[in-house]
């Protein structure tokens, strides 16, 4: 990461990638007002906000058809940075090569794995007799086959980065599955008070006193209060990955949960406290908006 010196009146959010991958699409519908700073690494994107660089980053965390992005999820616990909102982008997949490349004359396609996982049917159907190869993110695909003149090579991007790459579209909207919807979380050196007026939503991550034989306890304290448990998503505990019971080696894991209420709320303050009477550790990652996405609704880049 090379940003140009920072400009005290205006605002930076970080992202992960070059110009016209999805997150920076993400970051100009989150932060409209805010200059980017394109990150070559996720962790650098984390850094950039502590270290005053940037003012916010936005990272992916989940796609509707790829799941989770484990690496986003073991850095929110690693950094001491707080979710103050989330986006919901539709994702628009383009196949893509230098002008002139015929459709069959493309001997391998590149692109982020996760975009590659998402078009894998299509691709198929489309008879292309060519590898696939994982790249660090779909735009920098893009840009690698404009930069090193690759004649048999085709990148999966977005629409905007075959603009600014000027590379010619082959397919268009390739994803098997036009509900293809990446999640980003708006990420903050503090913490924000939510607005009222919009459905909020919270994050925490905790690790269980007797390991997952108390997941049922801890899922209670929500149900017993009807809180919508939206999401449940375990991780290896590094800080403590096995533990022995008896002569038994256990794997102990972390639980990231998010779930629907404030923090605010009477019913929200009384889950936590019950939930922390079986937790050997518990953070609240943040209290922030949600996002609603149409279901209609596309992006070309």
């Amino acid at each position: 990461m090379s940003p140009a010196p920072k400009d005290a009146q205006k605002p930076y959010v970080a992202y992960q990638g070059v110009a016209g991958a999805y997150s920076e699409a993400a970051a100009a519908k989150a932060c409209p007002n805010f200059d980017t700073i394109p990150c070559d690494q996720f962790e650098t994107a984390f850094e950039s906000v502590e270290n005053r660089i940037a003012d916010l980053a936005i990272l992916p965390i989940e796609n509707s058809l790829g799941g989770s992005i484990h690496r986003n999820y073991d850095l929110l616990l690693r950094h001491n940075l707080h979710i103050i909102g989330e986006v919901l982008l539709p994702v628009h997949h383009c196949l893509m090569a230098l002008p002139g490349v015929r459709l069959e004359s493309v001997r391998r396609v590149i692109s982020h794995p996760q975009a590659l996982a998402q078009c894998e049917q299509t691709l198929t159907k489309l008879g292309l007799n060519a590898a696939c190869e994982a790249f660090d993110d779909t735009a920098g695909a893009a840009e690698q086959i404009s930069l090193y003149n690759l004649q048999d090579t085709a990148a999966i991007a977005s629409a905007r980065a075959a603009k600014i790459y000027k590379l010619e579209i082959l397919a268009n909207g390739i994803q098997d599955d036009s509900r293809n919807f990446t999640r980003f979380v708006v990420l903050s050196r503090d913490p924000v008070d939510p607005r009222a007026d919009r459905p909020l939503k919270t994050s925490v991550v905790f690790a269980l006193e007797n390991g997952t034989s108390a997941l049922f306890k801890a899922l209670s304290a929500f149900a017993a209060r009807k809180i919508n448990l939206s999401k449940i998503e375990s991780r290896p505990h590094k800080s403590c990955p096995i533990r022995l019971v008896e002569t038994v080696k256990r794997f102990e894991y972390v639980f990231f949960a998010e779930f629907e209420a404030s923090m605010a709320e009477v019913r929200t303050e009384e889950a936590m406290a019950e939930l922390q009477e079986y937790s050997s550790f518990f953070r609240v990652l943040g209290c922030y908006p949600m996002d609603i996405a149409s279901e209609s609704a596309s992006i070309e880049g």
